[in-house]
This record gives structure tokens, C-alpha cells and sequence, in this order.
């Protein structure tokens, strides 16, 4: 007992003796190492975890990867994907574009929408079997933001959206269909009407419980006559229509949502045969109406390509919140992003309007978002709106790339609403969300008994303050550890797995710490991020 009782003393002064080390407060920085396109994320309270759902990333055999990251930066790649290939999104071929969820707290289901291209069925949903960006969205469910997500009903989203005004240039070109009409009058000699594919679907909850669904308007069959340019621009906009609630609140998970009845067939013509479904829509973004010359980077595509490309103007991957001005009157704010994803000039501006179906109106100040080559960031844009764990940040999470070369990466920057609205693209070090720290380190054992020469050890996790654990595979967090007398025995480190061998009898204090990778590829201690253990080898 009185030899214990010694040791014990021991190593509570051998802990005592243990140098700190440099620590500093936890910070982030915008590393570009996950890869990801049109990244929707949602901060999900039970877990703790904030989950991305990205158009790229999934496993083969699955349609949109998913992300969980603790601290919006460090994000940990989830095995599979949001839809298994084959068993949902089975309504759609290709082009599995733009997922976004959306978690229902009282009934505990997610919701997915996504959208995709048709290959099956194509003249029963735009009227001619050759239609050639035939997109729809389609809603899975799940029980976890993990998934696995299934199709709420089979087929696409029950919505017909149909353009009455629209001269079809299409059906008067070429089948390149690349060079539209040169005349405006030329262009007004194609057969009237057509209906819409779409995309990039952003559901909004309003504060009086009314459901809208923002959508963008492919740029396929949608030339658009340009009075400054004097010719035909292919362009996408962006539309919204009302949903039902019924879906949202049924506890099965099994009704499809659909569209609110005063949007149902209002483009019927009287002369349209029974069975004709011809829905409506509310415009809510277009260039025309808002002229902003930094949306021109493409206008001109055509000619500098040889004609390999369109004429084209995109507004897209928009996400709409309710904020409130200085008198407390609501104000809704759209973001959305324009010109090519594939392009260095791709950006992010937004509009503001006191009604969620508008008419919005543009900043002055756009692009609030774009490429900065000094920090080596292009092709900024599509990204979401969550807030930090304890409410008081707001950040856009968006993807860029680390070079015109690179393939979309996950960006977070933080994003404020006074008066105007602004996102700090950074790349340097930054504090983390507020509400994520402090961060605390944790071992499953409080004391080591080994044998001597055989190796044994402890699990390790690091919570956030929420309760997500970090990714400890991840090179943005490392453990660090050492055996006090370093004399004792050796330590190993691997992952969030910490390994001593003693090759003798003896005692020791196995220090362990919790490190984040910096800006400048340096590694700093966190503070809490530390656990002491004592360590005994006997034979």
C-alpha cells in the first residue's frame, strides 16, 4: 500500500514538472483539400456535426458525396453517398446536380432535393423526346443525415412548368442548336410555348409556415433577345413556385410535395387537348430586368470559340433567407451565382426584396464573391447559408478552386448582413465558428498497465463543444504525444490511436495533445486539448 501510495505522489509531481507548451486559441483556415462542387450544408443539433451534401464525392455506385465536419473546415468523408444507384433518383440518367437538406425537427426526417437529367419518358415532360437538357428535381427522405436517403414517391417532382410567351428558337436552328436566329424578327417567326427544365433546387420556410421552392431555369431553350448587344444570349434565370405543406408534415415520409394549387396548369390554353399539364411560376431573377455587366463573362463565347460554345448568362444556385432591417420589417435575400462554374470568373452576388416572390432587386455591390488571385482562390460560387452551433455567426459555404487547373474544393467564409451583405473569402487563419470551441481531448483509459515489451495503448477523440468528434485521420488535426521520462519507453501515434511500448518495469506519464494545422504549415496546441495518463509497466 505505502509503495503505491508513492507512486501515486510521484506522478502527480512528475505532472506538475510537464512543460504546457505553446497553445493559442483554436483557428481554421481555408485549406482547399476537400473536394466538392455545390456544396449544401446543414448543422445538424443532435449529432452536433455539420453535414455537407456535395454534386461530387460520392463512392462509385452512389449519387452525391457527403461531408461531416465538427468545425465547418475539417471535413470527414462519409462512406457511399446520399442516393444508392439503382434503388433512388432511378427517374433521372445523369446529371445528379446541386442536393440540398432539409430536416424536419418534430417529425426527425431529412428531406433531399436534387436535381437530374431524364433519358426515359422525356416527351411526357417537355413535349419532344429530343429535348435536349430535359432536368427535373426529384425529394428523398431519410431517418439520418447520413442516410441512406430513398425517393419519397417514384418519378420527379409533380410540377410542369411551361413558358406560353417563349418563341421556341430551337425548333427553327440547326442541330448543333448553337446558332440562334441573327434578327429578333427572325427569332419571333418559332412556334410559341415550352416548357421549362430546371435545376438547383432551394427550398425556403417562411415565418408564417408558407413553403416556396426557388429553382433555376436551365439556359437550354431560353434565348433571350439582348437590345445592348443586338443578338441572342441562351440564359438561365431564376423562378420560384409555392408548395403544399403536407409532405412537410407527414410523419411517414411518403408524400411527395407538390406544387401550391394557384400555381397548377394557370398556362393552360383553351385549346390544349385533356390531360395537358402546363404549370406556372413566379420570375424572380433575370438579366434584363437588373442589367450587371460582371454576368457578361460568356456573352460572347461564340465567336471566341469557333462556335464550340453558346452565347450564354447563368443565374443559379441560389439560397434565399429572412433577415429583418433597422425597423424590424422583413427583409428576404437571395444569393445566387452567375457566368460558368467551369470558369475563373464564376461569382456570387445577391438580391434583396420585403416579399419572398419579390420583385428583388440586385446590390450595387456585387459580386459580393469572387475569384482572388492573390490568395489563389478561383471559380467562387453555388454555395449555402448555415449559421455557427450557438446562432450568433452566419458563413457561406461555397466551393473554388486553388488554381484555374484544380478541381472544385470546399471553401467556408464567414458572411455578415449589416445592412448590406458581405463574405470574407480568406485564405488565412481565422478564428472558428463561435459556439464550436471550447474543444475538448478525451482517452479511454485513465491509467496504462503494461506488460513489459508489449506494446498497448488508448483511444483518443476530440469533441467539439457541441459533441462532434474531429476527424483525427485528417491532416488539418493531429495528436501529439510523449512518454515523461522519455527514457521509459516509446511512443507511437497514429490517427486518434496512441501506442507505448516500456521495455522494462517502470512508470511514466504518458502526455497527450491536440494540434491544428495552420496557414502557414505549422502545428499549434490547443488549450483543453491535452490529457495526462500514467503509465505502469510490470511483469
Amino acid at each position: 500500500m505505502r509503495k503505491s501510495v508513492l507512486f501515486l505522489v510521484g506522478l502527480l509531481l512528475l505532472a506538475g514538472a510537464v512543460p504546457a507548451g505553446a497553445t493559442s486559441a483554436p483557428t481554421y483556415f481555408n485549406s482547399a483539400t476537400t473536394p466538392g462542387a455545390d456544396p449544401f450544408v446543414h448543422f445538424d443539433r443532435a449529432s452536433g456535426y455539420y453535414y455537407a451534401y456535395s454534386t461530387e464525392g460520392a463512392d462509385p455506385g452512389y449519387h452525391f458525396g457527403i461531408y461531416r465536419s465538427p468545425d465547418l473546415a475539417t471535413w470527414e468523408h462519409l462512406p457511399g453517398g446520399a442516393l444508392k444507384a439503382g434503388e433512388a433518383g432511378t427517374w433521372a440518367h445523369d446529371w445528379f446536380w446541386a442536393p440540398e437538406l432539409y430536416h424536419n425537427e418534430r417529425t426527425g426526417l431529412y428531406y433531399l432535393f436534387y436535381s437530374g437529367r431524364m433519358n426515359q419518358n422525356v416527351a411526357e415532360h417537355f413535349k419532344y423526346a429530343d429535348f435536349e437538357e430535359p432536368s427535373k428535381v426529384g425529394v428523398a427522405v431519410a431517418d439520418s443525415p447520413a442516410g441512406p436517403f430513398r425517393d419519397v414517391a417514384p418519378g420527379p417532382l409533380d410540377y410542369h412548368p411551361f413558358d406560353p410567351d417563349y418563341h421556341d428558337v430551337n425548333l427553327i436552328m440547326d442541330a448543333a442548336q448553337k446558332k440562334p436566329p441573327a434578327t429578333l424578327a427572325e427569332g419571333q417567326t418559332a412556334p410559341l410555348g415550352t416548357y421549362l427544365p430546371f435545376i438547383d433546387p432551394n427550398v425556403f420556410f417562411d415565418a408564417d409556415g408558407r413553403i416556396y421552392l426557388y429553382f433555376s431555369r436551365n439556359a437550354y431553350r431560353n434565348w433571350v433577345w439582348d437590345t445592348d448587344l443586338g443578338k441572342y444570349v441562351e440564359e438561365s434565370n431564376i423562378y420560384a413556385v409555392e408548395l403544399t405543406s403536407d409532405w412537410w408534415h407527414d410523419p411517414s415520409g411518403t408524400t411527395k410535395p407538390a406544387i401550391a394549387p394557384s400555381y397548377r396548369d394557370t398556362n393552360l390554353d383553351p385549346a390544349d387537348p385533356p390531360g395537358t399539364r402546363k404549370d406556372g411560376w413566379t420570375p424572380i431573377l433575370n438579366y434584363g430586368s437588373d442589367k450587371q455587366s460582371w454576368e457578361n463573362a460568356h456573352v460572347d463565347d461564340y465567336a471566341k470559340t469557333g462556335g464550340q460554345k453558346k452565347d450564354r448568362r447563368w443565374a443559379e444556385g441560389s439560397t434565399t433567407v429572412r433577415t429583418t432591417d433597422e425597423h424590424g420589417k422583413p427583409v428576404y435575400r437571395l444569393t445566387y451565382s452567375a457566368n460558368n462554374y467551369e470558369n475563373e470568373h464564376y461569382g456570387v452576388g445577391y438580391a434583396t426584396a420585403d416579399s419572398p416572390l419579390g420583385p428583388f432587386r440586385k446590390s450595387p455591390a456585387n459580386p459580393v464573391l469572387s475569384q482572388d488571385p492573390a490568395q489563389g482562390v478561383y471559380s467562387t460560387g453555388h454555395g449555402s447559408i448555415v449559421g455557427s452551433p450557438d446562432g450568433s455567426e452566419d458563413f457561406y459555404v461555397h466551393h473554388g478552386r486553388p488554381s484555374t487547373a484544380d478541381s472544385r474544393r470546399v471553401y467556408s467564409s464567414r458572411m455578415r448582413v449589416d445592412g448590406a451583405l458581405a463574405i470574407d473569402l480568406t485564405t488565412a487563419d481565422q478564428p472558428l465558428p463561435s459556439g464550436v470551441g471550447p474543444l475538448h481531448l478525451r482517452s479511454s483509459e485513465r491509467l496504462l498497465r503494461l506488460r513489459p515489451g508489449v506494446p498497448g495503448g488508448t483511444d483518443v477523440t476530440v469533441r467539439s463543444a457541441p459533441g462532434a468528434a474531429f476527424d483525427l485521420t485528417n491532416p488539418l488535426n493531429r495528436l501529439h504525444a510523449r512518454l515523461v521520462p522519455a527514457s521509459a519507453g516509446t511512443v507511437e501515434v497514429s490517427g486518434g490511436r496512441v501506442t507505448v511500448t516500456m521495455p522494462r518495469n517502470g512508470a511514466g506519464l504518458l502526455e497527450i495533445g491536440y494540434q491544428r494545422l495552420r496557414a502557414d504549415g505549422s502545428y499549434t496546441e490547443v488549450p483543453h486539448g491535452k490529457a495526462l495518463i500514467p503509465v505502469l509497466s510490470r511483469s
